[in-house]
């Protein structure tokens, strides 16, 4: 088969067809980026999404993949590119969408999902089709909210001061966070000090005791070598999960025919899954590499997770009274937290019997 095979191609390279690849080229491309690298959850989805595309449609789309910044380099310039259609696919993080969608902020609310099975099951269903709703009426049409996967698991707190157990370990700390009211409003709540500090100073910054904690997943604690730094002490209070928004050109979606549509919303559902997936194997070997370096790894009791959910909810008025649109989005993620749960508890208790 393969010696008929390869007659062939040469048989017809010998009468000027030269692209036996032409007869599936691509009808259409489709350009990609996240401004992360090959070692980023980003990629992971990305790559999945890809192989996923360009098998289902039979060669008929294609993907470009563009890691890092050659396309565009921060949220603001990627989001305009997708807008005019330059870029078809963008990732960003909610604080890279918050000057164009202020309430997608509220996946930064604190201790609002209690862990990886309710966020999934609530970023799968009805709450990210009413964002994506309000994201094409507040762009005109332009910019379509795909999916919702992660970036890197959870934010949790760490400092290199002490032990973390409770809200009143906090009093005092100086707490990077990215110059936005919603990361340091939560900071305050618990009695430490926001410090604004851009993510390239912030090895430095623990360095001098400029700052002495943080809000970050493992990986990207591991990652920049924090504990190098001092950053020693690590509090698993999972107060926000690391949403990752996948934004679309709506032009670009709508010039596909329904079957493609239908391939490329699938293949953002595999994306998802594979980004839901990445942080969980990725973050074993992390925070073995943390105890193992000398890290002091806390689990708060329910008691105390309780506290710090207590000491944070100031946040969610503040959200629903000074982000546009706030009110509306805080109560869409409430009330699927609450069937999300319903659901998982009447799974799990079927599944024990």
């Amino acid at each position: 088969m393969i010696k008929k095979l390869a007659a062939t191609v040469a048989f017809a390279a010998s009468l000027g067809f030269v692209a036996i690849g032409s007869a599936f080229a691509a009808d259409i491309t489709l350009r990609a980026t996240a401004n992360s690298n090959e070692n980023d959850e980003d990629y992971d989805g990305l790559v999945v999404f890809k192989n996923y595309v360009e098998s289902a449609s039979n060669g008929a789309i294609e993907v470009e993949l563009f890691i890092g910044t050659q396309l565009c380099s921060n949220g603001a310039e990627c989001l305009q590119g997708v807008a005019d259609g330059s870029i078809d696919i963008y990732i960003s993080t909610s604080g890279g969408a918050a000057g164009l969608f202020p309430y997608v902020q509220v996946l930064d609310l604190p201790y609002l999902m209690a862990d990886d099975r309710v966020a999934e099951h609530v970023l799968s269903g009805d709450f990210t089709r009413t964002v994506r709703k309000m994201a094409l009426e507040d762009s005109g049409d332009a910019i379509r909210l795909m999916t919702i996967g992660n970036t890197g698991g959870w934010r949790n707190f760490a400092n290199t001061k002490r032990r973390v157990a409770e809200p009143g370990d906090m009093d005092g700390l100086k707490i990077r966070t990215v110059v936005a009211d919603l990361p340091q409003e939560l900071v305050k709540a618990l009695g430490a000090a926001p410090t604004p500090i851009p993510w390239p100073e912030l090895f430095t910054s623990f360095q001098t005791g400029v700052v002495e904690g943080s809000k970050n997943g493992i990986t990207d604690i591991m990652g920049m070598k924090f504990p190098d730094a001092g950053l020693k002490y690590l509090t698993l209070d999972g107060h926000a999960y690391m949403g990752a928004l996948w934004w679309m050109s709506n032009g670009s979606f709508k010039e596909l025919s329904d079957d493609q549509r239908r391939v490329v919303v699938d293949g953002f559902y595999a994306l998802q899954q594979a980004t839901f997936a990445s942080p969980k194997r990725k973050s074993i070997q992390a925070y073995k590499d943390f105890v193992e370096g000398g890290g002091d790894l806390y689990v708060p009791t329910p008691a105390q997770k309780a506290a710090f959910k207590e000491a944070a909810s100031p946040v969610y008025d503040w959200f629903k009274k000074n982000v546009n649109r706030g009110e509306q989005v805080f109560d869409a993620l409430t009330s699927a937290v609450t069937a999300a749960e319903s659901d998982i508890n009447a799974a799990r208790d079927s599944d024990i019997k």
